[in-house]
Order: C-alpha cells, then structure tokens, then sequence
C-alpha cells in the first residue's frame, strides 16, 4: 500500500473531531451539569444512579451492535457512510443538550445515551478505516497520530469551554449554565465540521462486487455467529483481544472514576478540571512519541511500559493526600494513556485478516465496550465490601496485571 501523507491527516482528524465529545461532554461537564442542573431537584445519588444505568446502557448497546456493524460494513463496502451516521447521531443529539430546560434530566440523559452510541459506534467505522490508509509498517505512527490529534483537538476546545464557565462575561455570556449549554453546541459543531477531512479525503478501498445493504444486513447477522468461532480461530488475535480487554477495562475505569475519586476526596472541581486538561495537553505529544516507541521498541513492548505506568498510577491513587499529588497522576496518565490505545489499535489491525476488518474491529470495539461495564461494577462491588474508596481504586490493579500476564502470552509479530 502506497503511504498518502494527505489521506492520513484526513483520517486521523475525526479524532480531532470526535475527541471534544470524549473531553467536554463525558469527562467534563455533562456528570457535573446533570447533577447540579438538569438534576438538581433529585437526589445526589439518585441523579448518579441514573447516570451510572444510562452509560452502562450505551454501552451494553454497542457491545452487542458493534460486531453485526462490522460484518455488514465488510460486506456492503460503506464504511464511511456508516461512520457518517452514527456521527450525524452524535452531532444532533449533543447540540440537544443546549436546548434541554433546568430540571429536564430525563431528556438530557436521552440526548446522552444517543450521544455516546453515536460516538462509540462511530468508532467502529473509524477504527477499521486505518486498514484504507496506512500500510502495516506505519500503522503504529499512523494511530498514535489519530490519538495524539484528539487529545490535542479535544483538549483546545475543552480549554475555551472551561474559561467560558470561569468567565462568562468576557465571552457575551450571562452566567455558567449559560456557558455550559452553548458549550455542547461547539462541541457539535466542532465534530461536525471537522469529520469532513475524512469524508472527503479518504479514499475507501471497496471489494469488487459489494452487496446491497438488505442483503448485507442478513449475511451480516450471519455473519456475527460465525466470527465468534472465526476469531478463535487466530490464536494471536484470540489472546490479544482476552488481554486488551482486561487492561483497557483498567484504563477506561481510571478515565471514568478518576475526576469522582478526587471529588470524593474533597478536591476542589477547579482543580479536577485542571487536571483533565493537563492530561489532555500532554497527551499530545505523548500518544505521538509512543507512534516512535513501538516503532523502535516494538509495539508489545510500548504496551507492556504503558501498562507497568498504569500499575504505579494505581498504587499512588491509594495514596492520594493533596490536590498536587493528584496533578502528578494526571500528568502520569497523560503521558500513557494514548499510547496504550493507539498502540493497541496498530497491533491488532497488523494480526488480524484485512477482509474483514471492520468485522474484527467490531469485536475489539465490542470488548472496549464490556469492559466499560466491567470496570466500574468492580470499583462499586469494592467500595460497598470495604466502605473505603481508596481500596475501590486500588482494585483496578488486578486488571492491570491480569492484562499484562496474557498479553505475554502474545507471540510478537513483525511488520
């Protein structure tokens, strides 16, 4: 495959895109915004209950979408016109946000719901498209370059839109609920506008012969029963997925837990939104020097040093004591935290079958996914035996370690 520097800037920018949804939307305001807005008539716990059930959701949704996405993609040849839906999803449900009323939870975990599985089924799409354009020697520099894009992306809008809480006047603005709302429209702008590099840039490579959709929806469903016995059939692709699920299980939990955890230990929500965009800005760089790393080292071992980082993450989150400490874990993250996923991306687009690329992204989206419910039932199972949050974040170390004893188990291939 011919190496077009143009197609994959094109690609790699629907990370820039979509990254503002991950950054402003989830980690950012949107928990914060329910409970003190949308929500504040009810409960505290009550409003994180729903929450909790409303992301668990998405997520058992994607899980079970994510694989019969794939086969149908792989088999009609439409990848960027399904990726295009499930971000057209994305886009229209978050700019509903800025239209929902104070005390309007219900829909404001509607549009939420529709939002996560526009973007996470997105994904799906976008993931497999790196197949159209890197070539196997470049796909670690390739992904990390999407990572480090969106980090980069997510991380400048998510800085506009926190002083525009902070300081609302200087942006015409009448106060913070006003900032907020307006906030989620520039999000669905931003991922809007900025998909279209990849809409129009990437040239998708179509199999002769490409089925119509109907058609391709049946054989898709087929096709869903029989990639279970197909994916063992790959040894490599079988032990690595194992592996990628019980560390990335870890990393998403720290991504979702992490901002509670510091709240729960009475930091102030100035400084945990510092520290979000900290892990944001160093990112960056960081997701794109692990491209080089797995280059150099080898892409299992960059995922091997990332992992070993995650382990001491862990050990200093039992020890939190001050807001400082708590700066220096989100720095640490920042500095792995892209690399792990890209270089998971690069590694397991490299062992598995191009003809049916998508299919087999569907099931390593599908385990993300499973293990986004996983993670957080083990850190809320955690904290109800011992009562001590502390002990609940330090539970995520099993997975981590888990993680890394099978993907040992993982013979390197070359490029």
């Amino acid at each position: 495959m011919e190496y077009n520097r143009r197609q994959v800037l094109a690609w790699a920018f629907y990370d820039w895109a979509n990254s503002a949804f991950a950054t402003t939307v989830i980690a950012g305001f949107f928990p914060l915004f329910l409970k003190n807005y949308w929500a504040a008539d009810l409960a505290p716990t009550k409003s994180t209950w729903y929450l909790g059930n409303t992301v668990a959701a998405a997520s058992v949704m994607i899980m079970l979408l994510a694989p019969v996405l794939g086969a149908i993609a792989d088999r009609s040849g439409g990848r960027k016109r399904y990726l295009a839906g499930f971000m057209l999803i994305g886009v229209v449900a978050t700019a509903g946000l800025y239209f929902v009323p104070q005390g309007g939870w219900f829909w404001a975990l509607l549009a939420y719901f529709l939002g996560v599985l526009g973007f996470f089924g997105g994904n799906v799409f976008y993931d497999s498209l790196i197949l159209d354009v890197a070539p196997a020697e470049r796909s670690d520099r390739v992904s990390a370059l999407g990572y480090g894009l969106g980090y980069l992306g997510g991380g400048l809008l998510f800085a506009v839109n926190v002083g525009m809480t902070l300081q609302p006047s200087w942006f015409g603005l009448t106060d913070q609920a006003q900032a907020v709302r307006v906030a989620f429209l520039m999000v669905a702008m931003w991922w809007l506008v900025f998909a279209m590099p990849l809409m129009f840039g990437v040239r998708e490579t179509r199999k002769a012969g490409s089925l119509p959709l109907a058609q391709a929806v049946r054989q898709g469903f087929k096709q869903l029963r029989d990639t279970f016995h197909e994916v063992r059939r790959y040894r490599e692709v079988f032990v690595f997925l194992l592996a990628y699920w019980l560390y990335i299980d870890g990393v998403d939990t720290i991504i979702h837990m992490a901002v509670d955890y510091g709240a729960a230990l009475g930091f102030r929500s100035e400084s945990l939104i510092t520290a979000l965009l900290l892990t944001q800005f160093i990112g960056f760089p960081a997701a794109v020097a692990f491209g080089y790393i797995g280059e150099r080292w080898g892409t299992l071992r960059g995922i091997f040093l990332a992992l070993f980082v995650y382990m001491g993450v862990t050990c200093w989150g039992y020890w939190l004591q001050t807001e400082w400490q708590f700066y220096v874990m989100a720095a640490v993250i920042g500095l792995v935290q892209g690399g792990i996923q890209s270089l998971s991306r690069a590694y397991y687009a490299r062992i598995i079958p191009v003809d049916k690329a998508a299919e087999f992204f569907g099931f390593y989206n599908m385990m993300g996914k499973f293990a986004a419910i996983l993670g957080p039932l083990l850190v809320a199972w955690t904290a109800a035996m011992t009562g001590n949050s502390r002990m609940a974040i330090l539970s995520i170390l099993l997975l981590f370690v888990a993680g890394a004893l099978v993907l040992s188990r993982v013979r390197p291939v070359r490029s």
